[in-house]
């Protein structure tokens, strides 16, 4: 079903068009995915609290807020300091007012701070949020949007690069490496310093010049700068894309949260074993009924990091004997003694991947959570966490998907009679059938005659040889699969020359993998925001933001 989506464009109005995808013909997807997204009740026993639509969301409310015990004051204080410092506008602190209300809920998502905001999903989550505060607003419940920013994760590696279509059609890999930034630094943590200036100038160089381009430059500019935070440079970034619609971005290594949050550390550091148990044994379960378990918990798993004095980020593991000790072995804990600093100072502390989201949803009053389909699969896990400690299991429910597809590429489809699930299968696949189909089909019908009639020839010679001497038919059948591997060879050379020959129509063909296939993957996974924004002005938030349909659980294409 296809479906016209009106937007604004600095030249006037513009009408995308946008067609769903299920996510079971694109490759790759979980079973438990497509099971949770064909049928949320029907995992029950894995997402206690799933909703079949959005609209059951209000009824959630009052157990929300019933549970939410967190002090408003202290955590409405914290999000004002933290979004100031981001430059967020008059809407995002009219929702921070809003949320010391004790009957309004919070909307959740959150992501990694990935390099100049990181793959395109990143604002899809934010925006899908925004979208659904806004949806409950409607029906007379206060709500707003919450964006989680992960800077206590320590993998510098996977956030520290970004990638754009460059003007020569190729994928550009922008980076960054500041000092310290491999020492297990939470990313929070991590200084941006001088080269983030030429990362910039580089970034800004591959693109194709466009009216937009000094734009998109002076943005990367004024939010990444040398000495600021990588995880301040990401709210920054994210606040001036989105936060002119309310969203509110928490950052978790604050301190007054973390004071918040210190009561879930100290009873998840207390029934640490409990929950080891009880992922294990969730764990098994899963695999039983057919799935994948996301988290692997091993029999020494602790809930938990510890943050030592230097700032880094240090895993826990139990002993034995029934000890905690860092995974260097340096220094061993007590469990009441790990409690007993999780009570008094709680900085030390952040919890891991399984902790993480009951963390957020103590803290905030969580009615629904959008993630992706990775996240999905930890809360089947994270669920048994939340049982322990006595917290209702929030709904999980997938961001909002898309490929977005440029007038061009929309050209090259349609010439080659091509999907985008056609992709999928590689561009050696696809190649004979763009050259036998729409290049030269003369030739390729002499090699499907050739091979027949030498098909024909060989079956004649085989049945000569049989009455003569079977050991002769024997040895053409192995010659007869050398014959058809050379022939098929020269076809696979006919197909590469035909693309050659014309240069055009190679760019048209690699150019369309790597818009909407970037490393054989869906594009939202590797794609930066800066690249539409330099096509096509900073009304493209505005046209991913028309293009959510909340109802729609499908991988959505919008054609541009």
């Amino acid at each position: 079903m296809e479906q016209a989506i009106a937007c604004q464009s600095q030249h006037g109005a513009v009408t995308l068009r946008a067609e769903s995808v299920p996510f079971s013909e694109l490759p790759g997807q979980s079973r438990l995915f497509l099971d949770y997204q064909k049928d949320p009740a029907s995992l029950k026993r894995y997402y206690p609290n799933a909703v079949n639509s959005l609209n059951e969301l209000a009824a959630r409310v009052p157990l929300v807020l019933e549970n939410h015990v967190a002090d408003r004051g202290i955590l409405c204080d914290a999000l004002a300091e933290t979004n100031a410092k981001f430059g967020a506008g008059v809407r995002t602190f009219e929702n921070i007012e809003l949320l010391r209300s004790s009957d309004c809920v919070a909307v959740v998502t959150g992501q990694q701070a990935g390099l100049f905001t990181g793959p395109l999903y990143t604002v899809y989550k934010a925006l899908s949020a925004i979208k659904q505060a806004e949806c409950l607003r409607q029906q007379g419940i206060n709500a707003v949007p919450v964006f989680w920013v992960a800077t206590e994760d320590h993998d510098f590696e996977e956030v520290s690069r970004t990638y754009v279509i460059g003007r020569r059609g190729d994928l550009v890999e922008s980076m960054t490496e500041p000092k310290h930034c491999h020492e297990n630094l939470p990313v929070g943590y991590i200084k941006l310093d001088e080269t983030i200036g030429p990362n910039i100038e580089d970034l800004a160089e591959s693109l194709l010049p466009t009216e937009f381009t000094s734009e998109v430059k002076d943005l990367l500019e004024d939010c990444w700068k040398p000495g600021e935070y990588f995880g301040d440079a990401f709210g920054k970034m994210l606040t001036r894309l989105v936060g002119d619609r309310g969203l509110i971005i928490l950052c978790p290594l604050n301190q007054k949260l973390k004071e918040l949050a210190a009561p879930i550390y100290v009873e998840a550091i207390k029934r640490s074993a409990e929950i080891v148990t009880a992922l294990r044994q969730r764990s098994d379960d899963l695999v039983n009924d057919g799935y994948v378990a996301q988290v692997l918990v091993s029999d020494d798993y602790f809930p938990v990091f510890w943050q030592a004095s230097d700032d880094t980020r240090n895993a826990l593991k139990t002993t034995a004997s029934g000890t905690v000790r860092k995974k260097d072995g340096s220094r061993e804990f007590t469990l009441d003694e790990l409690a007993e600093i999780a009570a008094t100072d709680p900085i030390r502390f952040s919890p891991s991947v399984v902790l993480r989201s009951v963390v957020q949803d103590y803290i905030l009053p969580t009615v629904c959570y959008f993630g992706g389909a990775a996240e999905i699969a930890y809360f089947a896990q994270s669920g048994e966490v939340y049982r322990l400690l006595g917290r209702p299991v929030t709904p999980i429910i997938h961001r909002q998907s898309f490929t977005f597809v440029e007038s061009k590429h929309s050209k090259t489809l349609r010439k080659y009679d091509l999907r985008l699930t056609d992709l999928f299968e590689g561009l050696e696949t696809l190649l004979p059938q763009i050259v036998e189909g729409h290049l030269n089909s003369d030739s390729a019908k002499i090699f499907e005659d050739v091979e027949e009639q030498i098909k024909i020839q060989l079956d004649k010679l085989d049945r000569e040889l049989t009455t003569i001497d079977a050991s002769l038919s024997e040895n053409l059948a192995k010659r007869r699969r050398k014959i058809i591997y050379h022939i098929d060879a020269l076809r696979h050379k006919f197909h590469n020359v035909q693309v050659r020959k014309d240069d055009v129509i190679r760019q048209q063909i690699e150019s369309l993998f790597t818009s909407l296939l970037p490393h054989k993957h869906l594009q939202e996974r590797s794609l930066n925001i800066a690249y539409f924004m330099n096509r096509y002005g900073f009304n493209f938030v505005d046209w991913i933001h028309n293009s959510i349909d909340l109802d729609d659980k499908s991988h959505r294409v919008i054609y541009l």
